[in-house]
């Protein structure tokens, strides 16, 4: 295998590896609900099987360079066993969600083997009402929550009928030779020459196009002035900000996003905004449940936003950037709350806010690994940021695995140091389904957050309803008046 040909992590997947501590794992994944009956145990190795060549990074594991020389490398696990990594179980009778919530809880309570490909896949059979489940869990350094979505349009199947992948005539695989300790220290050398080579071109190529290059370049001091002021803007402290330990709790929500895009529609912003808006209003009920005063208070998510290109779709790894999004909490009226969020989100989108967070991590590319660790760590700072939430489109339509559609999908995030939430929502054939992933000892209450967001979403509905209904009114001449709904 030639030199050049390590492939090597980016420093964005390289910062999730130092990030990871024993009570902050770095994997992402989701739940997936689908019609029953299972299938054979056997029947799923097959199929993925067949798909693997599809996906080769699922049979990689990570090798070190030595002597902090560069990032790790992906190379091919000589060892590899399917078996391990697609894991079978049964939930005891009655085999009811609570059940299996608390089984996923269980999964992402145990980090994964940094000797193996980074990956699980668990087939959950007796859940009630003919269904049944699969829980995947991926690390972070393999996978984002974009290009996640393209792999499972690869592993499962868009029509009811299995994909055939002509296995048979497939030549067994074999893995590529792990890379000697010299070799990997070498590969690392020549990788600093070349992205400083790399700079170096785009200088020149900059300096071909100055006024082009001004552009560019204001843009990003702009950007990173506008993260070095957040920075110097604290997060205030909550009880989402502990000590964490090593166990999780996990709840799931189910909405519809049709109605998510009716309260868009009739209030204003993007559905974005509107679920941040939702996650303001439960979040200000939780605190008013601990007993926490709301006034003046801000919290601040952070808000994973992706740059992967419409042609990058498919490709593995992370090619995102962040926000900082104020949820204002203190705000009483829940309408004003929604202006409050949408007025902010637009600020942040021209505040190049995302050009800086990108052009940091460019710059994180010419970091030894020892000073990415302490990047990562500002990264994930409690002093940044008070919870994780992140909406990931999914596919508008139907997917199946050997033959059983789909039925729901919640998106499983990750818990950084000090953080005890972390929200993730994922649209797909129609439902935008909520995911949250809490500490075990500092949320015990985590059912409360998400009765308040079933709640939210009511309340914000009734309102975007009763807004409609006031300009038909309206418009059609009839004397009109704007019902106001207090925040609970």
């Amino acid at each position: 295998m030639p030199q050049e040909h390590l492939d090597r992590l980016t420093a964005v997947d390289a910062s999730f590896l130092m990030q990871e501590k024993e009570s902050s794992h770095m994997h992402i994944g989701g739940l997936i609900i689908a019609e029953g009956p299972p299938p054979a145990y056997e029947d799923l190795l097959d199929s993925i099987r067949s798909r693997l060549h599809l996906v080769p990074r699922y049979r990689q594991k990570l090798a070190v360079p030595p002597l902090e020389t560069g990032r790790p490398v992906w190379v091919d696990d000589p060892n590899f066993f399917l078996e391990y990594h697609v894991r079978q179980t049964a939930l005891p009778s009655p085999g009811d969600e609570g059940q299996l919530t608390e089984l996923a809880a269980r999964i992402y309570s145990q980090r994964l083997d940094r000797d193996k490909p980074l990956w699980e896949m668990w087939l959950v059979e007796g859940l009630s009402g003919g269904r049944f489940a699969i829980i995947s869990k991926n690390h972070h350094a393999l996978i984002d929550g974009i290009s996640g979505v393209d792999l499972g349009q690869v592993l499962f199947d868009l029509t009811p009928v299995p994909t055939q992948f002509p296995t048979a005539e497939l030549e067994p695989w074999r893995a590529n030779h792990t890379p000697s300790p010299i070799r990997l220290i070498s590969s690392g050398i020549l990788g600093a020459a070349r992205t400083t080579s790399r700079v170096a071109s785009t200088v020149l190529r900059a300096a071909s196009n100055p006024q082009r290059a001004a552009v560019v370049a204001k843009d990003a001091v702009t950007g990173v002035a506008d993260i070095a002021w957040a920075t110097m803007n604290p997060a205030p402290e909550t009880p989402l900000n502990v000590d964490i330990g090593p166990h999780r709790r996990y709840v799931t929500i189910r909405s519809e996003l049709r109605d998510f895009k009716e309260i868009k529609d009739g209030l204003g912003g993007t559905v974005n905004d509107v679920v941040l808006t939702v996650m303001t209003t439960a979040l200000r009920s939780w605190l008013h449940s601990r007993g926490v005063r709301t006034e003046g208070l801000e919290l601040r998510a952070l808000v994973p936003v992706s740059i992967r290109a419409a042609d990058e779709h498919g490709n593995m790894g992370n090619r995102l950037t962040v926000m900082r999004g104020p949820l204002p909490v203190y705000i009483d009226d829940p309408l004003e709350r929604h202006r409050a969020v949408c007025a902010a989100m637009g600020d942040l989108k021209e505040s190049k806010q995302a050009v800086g967070a990108e052009v940091l991590a460019g710059a994180q590319n010419f970091a030894p690994p020892t000073l990415l660790a302490q990047a990562s760590r500002l990264n994930f700072s409690t002093r940044l940021f008070n919870l994780l939430i992140t909406n990931v489109p999914g596919p508008q339509f139907p997917l199946y695995i050997l033959g059983r559609e789909l039925l729901d999908v919640f998106p499983i995030a990750f818990l950084p140091e000090n953080h005890a939430l972390a929200v993730a929502i994922m649209s797909y054939n129609g439902k935008l389904n909520f995911g949250l992933l809490a500490d075990y000892d500092a949320l015990p209450d985590i059912a409360r957050i998400g009765e308040e967001i079933e709640a939210a979403i009511a309340e914000l509905l009734a309102m975007a309803r009763a807004e409609r209904a006031s300009a038909s009114s309206s418009s059609n001449g009839a004397p009109t008046s704007t019902p106001r709904i207090s925040a609970p």
